[in-house]
């Protein structure tokens, strides 16, 4: 018969074993946070509505690349003030192309490649309950709720003046439209809480998860909206140019450009050639 010391003993030394294999677990796993801790970063600024497939495709990058990549979204200008402020960062993704050729003379936008386009589009809710018709005067309805975007901080308010601008309707749909969204998240919400009874929104939006379940999409004719290619541009002060070349590579071939086409945007098959 074993006495009550010797058991003592027993589990003294299992107490002292678990102690060091949890000594070990932690060790090991502190190890693999310093070595995730070490792996280059690539801080990317995407646009509002790039930011799903702009995600996917970063999960791969760190995959293959041993690279940590953190996505700063927003709405188009912000970011870019946001960078030339900051002067840190790798790449940056707005939602048209009017801001690399508006910003491109400050010298901070290099080399870029097409990796999709944006096309705007009406949008509203589930069904059409009001009738609406793919026409952008139907924008004035004096018994519908409109939202547009702000021309002042994102892509889609920059391409709703553009496109209301050569009807000669901007100043009018302005006028009616109930407030003016910073970005396109913000007008599919208000589609969603019943704030709007239409929107002008980019069109992939609206084929989301969240959004195709509650949205319907109303396509304009093409020479109006049209496809509007998206530019992600390699920073000029970017501290890790290789990697982030490789990114912008990956997010231009057939699998990145299949990752995009899966979330509602048109892909880069028939864009002119990149730099």
């Amino acid at each position: 018969m074993v006495g009550s010391g010797a058991w003592g003993r027993v589990a003294g030394r299992k107490i002292v074993w678990l102690g060091i294999i949890c000594c070990l677990v932690l060790l090991a796993a502190g190890r693999v946070q310093a070595q995730q801790d070490s792996r280059p970063e690539l801080l990317v600024y995407c646009g509002i509505t790039m930011v799903r497939p702009m995600t996917e495709i970063a999960r791969v990058i760190e995959q293959r690349e041993t690279v940590r990549v953190t996505i700063s979204q927003g709405g188009s200008e912000d970011l870019y003030q946001s960078l030339r402020k900051s002067q840190v960062g790798d790449l940056y993704l707005p939602g048209e192309p009017d801001y690399r050729a508006r910003h491109l003379a400050e010298g901070l936008l290099g080399e870029f490649k097409v990796v999709g386009y944006n096309q705007a589009a009406l949008m509203v809710r589930k069904g059409n309950p009001h009738q609406i018709k793919a026409d952008v005067r139907e924008l004035l309805r004096k018994d519908l709720a409109v939202v547009i975007g702000s021309p002042e901080s994102g892509s889609i308010g920059q391409e709703t003046k553009r496109i209301l601008d050569l009807v000669g309707l901007y100043a009018q749909v302005q006028d009616v439209a109930a407030f003016l969204a910073p970005d396109s998240r913000t007008l599919n919400a208000a589609l969603r809480k019943g704030e709007a009874d239409l929107i002008l929104n980019w069109r992939a939006t609206g084929f989301f998860p969240d959004n195709i379940e509650v949205i319907d999409v109303l396509d304009l004719d093409p020479a109006l909206a049209k496809p509007q290619p998206l530019l992600l541009n390699l920073l000029t002060f970017s501290t890790q140019p290789d990697l982030a070349r490789r990114f912008m590579h990956y997010a231009a071939s057939a699998e990145g450009q299949a990752i995009f086409r899966k979330y509602g945007f048109l892909d880069n098959s028939h864009s002119p050639a990149n730099d």
